[in-house]
């Protein structure tokens, strides 16, 4: 059905000034916090425009990773080494194909300074590390491994490192008020004190120009319609789209019928009234694709596809373990395990106790198995017997799972139906350069428009790693707000 909201710009000259401000700011989750408080540092006055009742969006339900590396104080103080080299070598082989390198080496290069702006603006961070498998820290541990650093194929592109910097909270709750929370909650503090403005219940409708500047916009409060002027300049940081179906079938259709593993605000709207002033749009089929397992599980067992053979290492970053599930194997996943295995797995800490569900099926050999799960005869078996194979000497050369995961499989077995466990999220949106000012087709920066965060085409252009949206969402929304403001 097509959207009854007109999407065309309107010339200034029918414009009936509601508001004004320096710079605008469409969206208050952590692009858009950072941007208002770069551009209110940089003496603009910065008015946000939210369409919830309150700051944090996405980023506040988030577990509130940011990714970020290159040698931070909290690795170095953990005893990690990293440069932004080392970095950059795991972004490139990770986050593409077509990956950004321009973009993606700025951004190993101004992680260290980034992290140190947000300690600065009050986000804490606990010098502790959590290695366990996992979604997230159990805890309030600060760094994890949050994108398969450590696995198979990218631990022998780069030296791995952790760089998933969680903010310290206590009694998290993910799905619900995780670390993004405690990433958003000290930055919109400092918005305040510095004096930028939000409006609620404000939904943006189309963008006000003259002649080819963007001068504002128009948005909706309760009914109304305001125009809303910009002196400076608009700053989009609304989200993905991953709950805009028409959007999703015509970009994206590998997400058609999975649950969308965002907010439901998150609906494209930046991206579609930056696209009716002729903006470009960059890899707006890419994805992240959850998976609803439990880590410590999987690195105990072995995932096999609906032909009974493996296809990724077990002990990998889950998001990696989605994409391949979702997109290679027809979202068909098994989880098989040993009785002890499995048992010892229970006796962990978990961020996600949710995902650890009784098995499917359970048998006393694997024969009974793959007879129980309807797989065709030896499929499964030929799998386990490759695997237990080369298991007894802690290896994996068909995936390359690493040593400490790797022990034959014993009997009494389980396996779980992972069949359809997977939830994704959008990576695509508006071309942007290094200063966040948004591209038109043409290849030239729309005078008076900059975006940042997940309705832009970031560091990510298909692989993914937690930590990315947040991490890339604040660093250019700052970049984002000091271009504006200086416009």
């Amino acid at each position: 059905m097509a959207d009854a909201t007109p999407l065309r710009p309107l010339p200034a000259a029918e414009a009936t000034w509601d508001r004004t401000a320096d710079v605008v700011v469409a969206g208050y989750g952590i692009a858009g916090v950072c941007a208002a408080i770069e551009a209110a540092r940089a003496g603009s006055r910065v008015l946000i425009l939210e369409r919830t009742s309150g700051w944090g969006g996405a980023a506040a339900l988030a577990g509130g990773f940011i990714y970020l590396g290159g040698g931070t104080p909290l690795q170095k103080a953990l005893g990690f080494e990293d440069s932004p080299e080392n970095m950059e070598k795991f972004m490139l082989a990770a986050l593409g194909p077509g990956a950004d390198e321009d973009k993606i080496a700025d951004y190993c290069r101004g992680s260290v300074e980034h992290y140190e702006w947000l300690v600065a603006n009050g986000v804490p961070f606990k010098a502790e590390f959590w290695g366990e498998p996992g979604w997230e820290p159990p805890h309030d541990e600060g760094l994890m491994y949050s994108g398969g650093e450590n696995a198979a194929p990218f631990n022998t592109v780069a030296e791995p490192a952790p760089r998933g910097h969680v903010p310290q909270m206590s009694n998290k709750r993910t799905g619900s008020k995780g670390g993004g929370y405690m990433l958003m909650k000290p930055l919109a503090e400092t918005a305040e004190k510095l004096g930028v403005t939000a409006e609620y219940d404000v939904r943006i409708q189309r963008l006000i120009v003259d002649g080819d500047r963007v001068v504002g916009v128009v948005a909706k409060q309760y009914g109304k319609e305001l125009d809303i002027r910009a002196e400076h300049g608009v700053v989009l940081a609304t989200g993905s789209f991953a709950y805009h179906d028409r959007m999703i079938e015509g970009f994206a259709p590998r997400l058609i019928g999975r649950p969308g593993a965002a907010i439901e605000e998150h609906d494209g709207i930046a991206i579609r009234v930056a696209q009716a002033l002729g903006a470009d749009l960059a890899h707006m089929d890419a994805t992240e694709v959850a998976f609803f397992g439990d880590p410590q599980m999987m690195a105990r067992g072995i995932l096999v596809n609906g032909r009974g053979q493996r296809y990724v290492p077990e002990d990998t970053y889950p998001g990696r373990i989605g994409q391949l599930t979702l997109f290679h194997q027809e979202n068909q996943a098994y989880l098989i395990i040993g009785e002890a295995a499995y048992e010892q797995s229970l006796t962990t800490e978990t961020s996600t106790p949710f995902f650890r569900q009784p098995p499917t099926w359970a048998a006393e050999t694997i024969a009974e198995l793959e007879s129980d799960m309807g797989l065709p005869e030896l499929a499964l078996q030929s799998t386990v017997e490759l695997y237990n194979k080369h298991a007894v000497d802690g290896k994996d050369p068909l995936l390359g799972k690493k040593q400490e995961w790797t022990k034959p499989l014993e009997g009494p077995f389980a396996a779980f139906d992972m069949r359809g466990f997977t939830a994704g999220f959008t990576l695509g949106g508006l071309r942007t350069d290094l200063d966040s000012r948004v591209l038109h087709v043409s290849g030239e920066p729309i005078p008076g428009l900059f975006a940042a965060g997940r309705c832009t085409s970031g560091v990510c252009a298909g692989g993914y790693a937690s930590g990315t949206s947040l991490g890339d969402g604040s660093f250019y929304g700052r970049r984002a707000g000091i271009a504006a403001a200086k416009n």
